[in-house]
């Protein structure tokens, strides 16, 4: 019993040995990040196998003879081949460290034993890869080298001439052998430590995409160029990068870090490399210094920006050290790639939307403008003969509202120069109505802007549809009230009041083509505000008035 211990104690020395090796090489990038993939390419499962081979026929050079028999590892790296990396690369190592085995020792009593039993390892260890769960994989290769080893036993007595000599045989190596194979765990948990590590590095790589994307996301709001530096000058520091570029389909649109002196913003994309991943939409990773022309740059990772699955441009990575380009941060570009793709689209949706907003708000300005000059002309021309110069202060009156419209942008403005406009109106309805129309400014809040054109249709509908239809004076009162948490701006009248019909025709999109005025300042107002105007019906007149927040 002691020898067999003393066998077993040097079996471990030996898996002990693989051990470290193993830990070393996963201490290496280049091999961790082998060993972090669930996929790999032929070339790395080549490499791959010829490791654990070598270390399979190491074994049995390295074993400790035992009456024409040796005690080693081979087992043990054979499963362990087929558990981690599948049934390729168990079956060659096993293949071909079974058929070592039997060349080294042809006509031995345990060569061909061994020969089968090292050929069944790589076949089940990698089947047990492809059907049994990760977590339990360890367990099942413990049960497989321990099953093998003894395949290997039967097969010794079953295949020796001499009964009693199979028996020496086995009852010597029996225990170290299958005991030994509890070092089969040992190696798929260390390995599956590296692939642990992998959803960890995952894990930060996307906690860095969603930074990057929370960072850069109020840039994205207005595209150009300097926002576009930007978000590479972001990225950049974010990836810890020698330098960041992005382009769109022909163009270098930024670029930002070593050797941006160089480089000329808006110059062709000359790489072909980048050419050749905007043509396919793949994330592509260049290991050579000449896809760049600044000096110094050996590594470029490129990622197509897709707008609506149609590559519209490249994100660019640039590094002055070669080979630095991981599998994880490769990963983490695709999420990178896919987040900006996204941003892209939402920042192009709504530029639109802001164009469209834009558009709309100056066709209901300019359906409102020849609706008050048809009015103001008809009451300058009445008056040319009667009240010359009555109509020489209306004409002022007129130009001074022309030039504000003329004036007017897409920005809100000061709520004392819409008035101004309203006067305006007002004089010239005055002179139309005479005392029938009075008008009150009660302007609390006078440090407030807001939409041009907003209050004059209202005025103007509270005059027409509201104390003209009365046979009595009327007035309307303009307010801009203070409420704390916002400002309310509203018009109202003595009238008879509006029609129900009509409130529920604004608010339903229903309105006549004739009757504009109202709705077409609801519908500014919703455009601006997202919310349209409140319109109430008193007792007797109208009233109506719209919010304005105090964030606006």
């Amino acid at each position: 019993m002691t020898s067999s211990l003393e066998m077993l104690f040097r079996m471990c020395e030996r898996a002990a040995l693989l051990l470290t090796i193993l830990f070393l090489l996963t201490r290496i990038p280049r091999f961790k990040e082998i060993f972090q993939r669930e996929n790999h390419s032929a070339f790395e499962m080549t490499v791959i196998t010829t490791i654990f081979t070598l270390f399979a026929v190491f074994s049995s050079y390295s074993g400790i003879p035992v009456d024409g028999s040796l005690v080693n590892i081979r087992i043990v790296t054979v499963v362990s081949s087929g558990i981690l990396f599948g049934p390729v690369v168990g079956t060659i190592t096993g293949f071909i460290a079974g058929l070592h085995r039997y060349l080294i020792d042809i006509g031995g009593v345990t060569s061909v034993p061994c020969f089968i039993s090292s050929a069944i390892a790589g076949i089940v260890s990698g089947l047990i890869h492809m059907r049994v769960k990760k977590s339990r994989r360890w367990i099942y290769g413990i049960i497989t080298g321990m099953g093998c080893e003894a395949l290997t036993m039967i097969l010794i007595l079953l295949m020796t001439q001499s009964f009693s000599v199979g028996w020496t045989i086995v009852s010597k190596i029996a225990f170290p052998m299958i005991a030994g194979d509890l070092n089969i765990g040992l190696i798929v948990l260390l390995i599956q430590s590296v692939e642990g590590e992998r959803e960890r590095i995952a894990s930060r790589q996307a906690k860095l995409s969603l930074d990057i994307a929370n960072q850069t996301l109020p840039y994205f709001r207005n595209i150009n160029s300097e926002s576009l530096k930007k978000i590479c000058t972001i990225i950049k520091d974010k990836i810890h990068a020698d330098a960041t570029a992005m382009t769109d389909t022909k163009d270098v649109l930024a670029y930002v870090g070593f050797g941006e002196e160089r480089y000329h913003i808006g110059g062709g994309v000359v790489s072909d490399i980048t050419k050749q991943a905007i043509r396919t939409g793949e994330i592509t990773v260049a290991h050579y210094e000449k896809e760049h022309h600044i000096p110094g740059i050996k590594d470029v990772l490129i990622m197509p920006l897709k707008e609506n699955n149609i590559v519209t441009g490249t994100l660019k990575i640039y590094f002055k050290k070669a080979y630095v380009m991981t599998h994880a941060m490769q990963t983490m570009a695709i999420g990178l790639s896919q987040i900006i793709s996204t941003l892209m689209e939402v920042s192009r949706v709504q530029q639109m939307k802001e164009a469209a907003d834009k558009a709309e708000l100056k066709a209901l300005q300019t359906k409102i403008n020849p609706h008050f000059l048809f009015n103001a002309l008809n009451t300058i021309a009445s008056l040319t003969r009667t009240n010359p110069a009555k109509a020489r202060e209306l004409i002022i009156n007129l130009s001074g509202y022309m030039r504000y419209n003329l004036e007017l942008t897409d920005e809100r403005i000061d709520i004392n120069k819409e008035i101004k406009q309203v006067k305006d109106y007002v004089a010239i309805e005055q002179a139309r109505f005479g005392d029938r129309v009075n008008v009150r400014y009660d302007i609390e809040a006078r440090d407030v802007r807001i939409p041009s054109l907003i209050l004059q249709p209202l005025v103007e509908n509270a005059i027409k549809h509201g104390i003209l239809k009365s046979k009595t004076p009327g007035q309307v009162t303009i307010s801009a009230r203070d409420l704390d948490d916002k400002i309310r701006i509203s018009v109202t009248d003595t009238g008879p009041g509006i029609d129900r019909k009509i409130i529920d025709d604004v608010y339903k999109d229903n309105m006549s083509v004739k009757k504009i005025g109202l709705y077409n300042v609801h519908q500014r107002v919703k455009l601006i505000y997202g919310k349209g105007l409140v319109i109430r019906r008193l007792s007797p007149g109208t009233e109506v008035y719209f919010d304005i927040e105090r964030a606006e």
